[in-house]
């Protein structure tokens, strides 16, 4: 088992709903745990399909609850924005986009195919420095409130059973498909080098 706790990194576009429920689950279980976004812009939800609020990643979760209390209190208070964006300031300040960390981590979670291919694109076309390897995983997470939940509970026991591998690099693959096979989810899975 490692003695050292795992270093986790959590991906969706936005880093608002799936990648911030991970982050809340696996910050309770003790995991060292940071979120990330790679889209270029937040998008959150708006009054119609075509009309999403766009924010720059340096918008804060704070200016963003605010700026939807003035736009329409009632509408975004129905349909969970203020309460996913209240859980999301309790956690940390703002969104951070994926592609503007160096930090290493040993593991990455990604929450869909698109986010996946933006990670491991992103990783490779760095200079490789410590050829330390980073395991990338996709599980595909439908971007709402009830598959975030079940996608964050599936994420975490993912984290505990490699926490307590022997050697994480010969059997994250049997893991992953001991879990394909548990939740019906299909895995993506490559290693990278930072």
């Amino acid at each position: 088992m490692p003695s050292l706790p795992l270093q986790v990194a959590v991906v969706c576009s936005s880093n608002q709903n799936r990648s911030m429920e991970a982050h809340h689950i696996l910050s309770k279980r003790g995991f060292n745990v940071r979120s990330f976004g790679t889209g270029s812009h937040v998008k959150l939800p708006g009054p119609a399909p075509n009309k999403p609020n766009v924010y720059d990643f340096r918008t804060t979760y704070d200016q963003m609850y605010n700026d939807l209390i003035k736009k329409d209190k009632d509408f975004y208070m129905k349909n969970g924005i203020l309460h996913m964006l209240d859980r999301n300031k309790r956690i940390k300040p703002g969104p951070e986009r994926f592609q503007n960390c160096k930090e290493p981590f040993d593991l990455i979670l990604t929450c869909e195919e698109r986010v996946y291919d933006q990670v491991v694109e992103e990783l490779n076309s760095r200079e490789q420095e410590t050829c330390q390897p980073v395991h990338v995983v996709n599980v595909d997470i439908q971007d709402n409130y009830e598959d975030a939940t079940l996608g964050a509970f599936l994420i975490c026991e993912l984290c505990q059973c490699i926490q307590h591998t022997d050697d994480m690099d010969d059997e994250i693959e049997e893991l992953l498909q001991e879990f394909e096979e548990k939740s019906g989810k299909a895995f993506l899975h490559t290693v990278c080098f930072y």
